[in-house]
């Protein structure tokens, strides 16, 4: 399928690492880069940016016209050659600021690379929770224009493409953020296409825990709204600065009090009993020092709380989170997911048996 793919794309490459056609006509051309392009665009991989469970992404500089690119160096033969697959197939679909753009690739022997364009500041997870020294804390108006610009994206991906594309990956870590604090969905390899004439798609891919919907674990055929929980779940982080369970407070708890310890530190359960209370203010990331647009918290809370319903049509289309987050429709109050009201009476429990 994979030779059958960059056949039909031959009119388009040459391995020399330039477009066979003019660049005005292409927006740019996919480039078929040769494996020793990139290990002397690298350095021989000699700075490593980042990695996940499919390979390594490296910083480098094309020789012939100096432009900084990431270059992903995928591994394993088989979840590589799929990531690999899915990554490439989608060049001619996705044309959008918030997504991050596809280069080129490498197809040569063993070799499987995709080369992208980088990204200045890194990715979304750096900003949020891997603070560097003499770093700043990311301010509020940069965190809801990363906000907007990945819902943007995403509604792009499932409304706006010739076949609608779940990305079903959704995390900190696959958005990116350019010099200007613009962001762009990145990391295709677990993309799944959907046909227009179809609603639901089966595939055995499955994205990172604690972003994952609910109906990922039963099993079933999936639609966009997978992607619609794990922007809820990113929200929730963006919010408040952390991770949405920390697992450092409970190892500091004695052993009686560790389990309801656990359940409490999920923050997506205090989100919404806050929100549920009008307390919002206290939820932003406590290093903003109050610096922040409450009205638009309050906005960026209502809307996490919809995406993580448990129920899929409970949750809304990309498209009326795009409006919502742009002032140009209301969203009311959303109900307690019932998965979090669970939690939230497990902890109850577990705090009255302590204290007897």
């Amino acid at each position: 399928m994979l030779v059958l793919l960059l056949l039909i794309w031959k009119n388009k490459f040459k391995c020399c690492g330039l477009p066979l056609y003019d660049i005005k006509d292409s927006a740019g051309g996919i480039i078929a880069f040769r494996y020793t392009d990139l290990v002397r665009a690298t350095k021989s991989f000699s700075e490593k940016l980042g990695g996940g469970g499919f390979g390594s992404v490296y910083k480098g500089v094309l020789s012939d016209t100096k432009t900084p690119v990431a270059v992903k160096k995928l591994d394993g033969a088989s979840q590589g050659e799929k990531q690999f697959r899915a990554e490439v197939s989608s060049i001619e679909l996705i044309q959008h600021i918030n997504l991050v753009k596809l280069i080129g690739f490498c197809c040569e022997g063993d070799h499987r690379l995709l080369v992208y364009e980088h990204m200045l500041n890194g990715s979304l997870d750096g900003h949020l929770f891997k603070k560097r020294d003499n770093a700043s804390v990311l301010s509020w108006n940069k965190r809801y224009q990363i906000t907007l610009g990945v819902a943007r994206g995403l509604s792009y991906l499932h409304q706006s493409c010739r076949e609608c594309i779940i990305h079903c990956d959704v995390k900190p870590e696959n958005i990116l953020v350019d010099a200007a604090f613009v962001p762009k969905v990145a990391d295709f390899g677990l993309a799944a296409f959907v046909g227009r004439d179809f609603s639901r798609i089966l595939t055995t891919f499955r994205g990172t825990a604690g972003y994952l919907a609910p109906e990922w674990l039963s099993g079933v055929a999936i639609i966009p709204k997978v992607d619609v929980y794990g922007f809820g779940m990113v929200l929730m982080e963006i919010i408040s600065g952390r991770r949405n369970f920390s697992p450092e407070t409970s190892h500091n708890t004695s052993s009686s009090s560790s389990s309801s310890s656990y359940d409490v530190e999920y923050f997506p359960v205090q989100a919404i009993s806050k929100l549920h209370s009008g307390d919002v203010r206290s939820l932003v990331d406590p290093q903003l020092h109050g610096d922040f647009n409450l009205e638009e918290a309050e906005r960026v809370c209502k809307v996490a709380c919809w995406c993580i319903q448990d129920n899929e049509f409970d949750r809304p289309m990309m498209g009326e989170v795009v409006r919502v987050l742009e002032g140009l429709q209301e969203i009311d109050i959303p109900p307690m997911p019932r998965l979090l009201a669970a939690i939230v009476k497990h902890s109850g429990a577990a705090l009255q048996c302590n204290n007897k």
